[in-house]
């Protein structure tokens, strides 16, 4: 009989990190009650694209419930607090977008040490925004609410996730680079931001794509520019805000899945298996890219570079723009 061939060896050469994981994890007893996965967030945001999905996967491939926890607070710290002190074993995770992992040590005293309190699992995907106002803002392009914004200084309104979140930061970076001073109006989480704006509350606030898609059609916001270096197919008439003339613009959240330092790493690696095997079908890839996200896909190693690289770019900017939790 013919021996098997060079493409079924690959494959079983490929196959057995995997098989070797999940042996090991089900020799450790995982998982051996529900999982749940602390979002540092309030529920209803663009997280809920990524994460709410992957609970679903999880729990097939798992054979255990998987919930989440929604914890927002204080730049998403309290989230992070709250899972970092639960038993290192694979039943606490976490999805956690750059706003609390590589922006909050800048800006909070932190109630655990961001560089060891968790374990790397997986960068899952990136999301830029949009610059939206409320239909009442008569600015049909950047040009116009820039101009609208130096008539009125400290008198247009724009809101974020909060103090620190990246829709904050983006905000201030389009004011240092646009010469334009406007009031803050933060509030606890993108999807009650966007509901301001929806609801006339204030008059801007940089939108990620998720939440720009459902609510544009309702016609009381008005998407001007997109935060990335090229235009999103969603919206491919809205230019980027580089286009729109405010040179070197660009700005993105990123999200990504830690474990409480500790988690056997068996355990990491079957999880994370799951994580990226969901995130790299094509199937989920088309949703999160029709949902505004662009998918990532990056293991442990790659979220570590990138955790390093994006808190040193965050916190320059911080530090330029004498950015305080009190401000």
């Amino acid at each position: 009989m013919p021996g098997p061939s060079r493409r079924t060896l690959l494959s079983l050469a490929s196959a057995t990190p995997l098989l070797r994981a999940a042996r090991a994890t089900a020799q450790a007893g995982f998982p051996n009650r529900p999982i749940t996965i602390v979002m540092p967030v309030a529920p209803g945001g663009p997280g809920d694209v990524l994460g709410r999905p992957l609970a679903q996967v999880m729990s097939a491939e798992l054979g255990q419930a998987v919930v989440i926890d929604a914890r927002p607070g204080a730049g998403g710290t309290i989230g992070l607090d709250y899972a970092a002190r639960q038993r290192p074993d694979g039943h606490t995770l976490v999805i956690v977008s750059n706003s609390t992992y590589a922006i909050a040590p800048h800006l909070y005293t932190m109630p655990y040490d961001n560089d060891t309190a968790f374990a790397p699992i997986a960068l899952l995907a990136g999301a830029p925004s949009f610059l939206c106002v409320h239909r009442s803002v008569p600015a049909n392009t950047v040009a116009e609410f820039i101009a609208l914004a130096r008539q009125r200084p400290d008198s247009i309104t724009f809101a974020t996730a909060g103090i620190g979140f990246t829709s904050h930061l983006a905000t201030e970076l389009f004011m240092a680079k646009t010469g334009v001073s406007m009031l803050h109006v933060p509030y606890r989480g993108g999807a009650p931001a966007s509901q301001a704006l929806l609801a006339g509350e204030v008059n801007m606030n940089f939108m990620e794509a998720a939440l720009v898609r459902s609510l544009a059609s309702t016609g009381m916001i008005r998407p001007l520019a997109i935060t990335s270096r090229v235009r999103s197919p969603l919206f491919p008439d809205v230019p980027t805000l580089e286009e729109a003339g405010v040179q070197g613009f660009e700005s993105a959240t990123y999200w990504a899945m830690i474990a409480p330092a500790g988690t056997p790493q068996p355990i990491l690696d079957r999880v994370g298996g799951i994580a990226l095997a969901h995130m790299r079908r094509p199937e989920t890839q088309a949703t999160v890219s029709h949902a505004g996200f662009i998918p990532i896909a990056g293991d442990a190693e790659a979220f570590t570079r990138h955790k390093a690289a994006d808190t040193a770019l965050w916190g320059e900017i911080i530090r330029t723009r004498g950015i305080r939790l009190s401000s």
